[in-house]
């Protein structure tokens, strides 16, 4: 079976590395053009086309993919199936009809639950219990097309963001690698989509987090996992931003909202809507991420104080 792949960040390079080991030809991939990067302000390539490269398959980066020109381009390269994987363009009809199997999308949630574009923070932050990986068949819509193969895995109470992407990021490549037997044997039964039981999950903004104290515990403590480690959720401390890194809420006396009740060597727990937050980890505008012990040498919080 011939693919060509269209994929940019690490979570679609592992989808790629897993159909290369595979055996799978890849005659093209297709990734977003590269972006000026640090001080330096030097293109750096996607993670996608750096797979690519180091396995000497061509690589196009069209700045529009539905153009007459690309779309003449990807036509040079014979493929059965096109396999997408957070790509960051949206295909047109007409390059969804070109291979013979269709275009299939790696999606990082069990749909139709969490389409859009940022499934993985946003089944942290609601309180799922469970996500996954869903091949579909792509069609015009927006994560819309029927699903093909599922594959799902359990959110732990300490994943974040981080964590919880790298296993969807290996439970793709193995979703699709098992998935293309089948489908090429013809064992795959579509399934619509349930549009009754769908969800959007929204582009993640940096101002999502900011810390509202008001809010529960519970709630907090999903918010920081979910936008760790970008944007990050954030209080505010002197006048300064107080990145909150890990922490865990716990039963506390009830005071006001962001009110720190509780300060020991190695946490500060703050009262929030319901419940308390005790921080372990944090970053002072300025400083360096740290545990809350190291923090607490040189910053004299005290009880009573308020955070935001």
């Amino acid at each position: 079976m011939k693919i060509v792949f269209m994929g940019t960040p690490d979570f679609a390079a592992g989808a790629l590395k897993s159909l290369i080991e595979a055996g799978y030809e890849i005659t093209a991939v297709v990734t977003q053009p590269d972006k000026a990067k640090g001080r330096s302000d030097k293109p750096v390539f996607t993670p996608v086309k750096e797979v690519a490269l180091a396995c000497n398959i061509p690589v196009m980066q069209p700045v529009k993919i539905k153009t007459a020109e690309a779309i003449e381009e990807l036509k040079k390269y014979e493929a059965d199936v096109y396999v997408v994987a957070a790509f960051g363009q949206i295909l047109s009809k007409e390059i969804l009809d070109i291979p013979r199997l269709g275009c299939l999308n790696i999606h990082a949630s069990l749909l139709p639950k969490y389409r859009g574009a940022s499934p993985i923070q946003n089944v942290i932050i609601n309180g799922e219990e469970k996500t996954g990986v869903t091949i579909m068949q792509m069609n015009e819509g927006l994560d819309t097309g029927d699903m093909l193969y599922t594959k799902d895995v359990k959110i732990e109470d300490d994943d974040t963001f981080e964590t919880l992407h790298d296993k969807l990021m290996v439970l793709g490549g193995e979703a699709i690698t098992e998935m293309l037997p089948l489908l090429e044997e013809g064992r795959i039964t579509p399934v619509k989509q349930d549009d009754s039981l769908s969800c959007y999950a929204p582009l993640i903004k940096k101002s999502m987090g900011q810390i509202d104290f008001s809010k529960s515990a519970v709630e907090l403590d999903r918010l920081i996992r979910g936008l760790n480690p970008w944007p990050s959720a954030y209080t505010s401390y002197n006048g300064k931003q107080l990145k909150i890194w890990k922490a865990k809420p716990v039963d506390c006396p009830k005071k006001k909202a962001g009110e720190v009740v509780a300060v020991d060597k190695n946490s500060i727990t703050v009262s929030c809507g319901e419940g308390g937050l005790m921080i372990t980890e944090l970053q002072l505008e300025g400083k360096k991420r740290m545990a809350a012990h190291d923090f607490l040498l040189g910053v004299r919080l005290s009880c009573g104080e308020i955070l935001g």
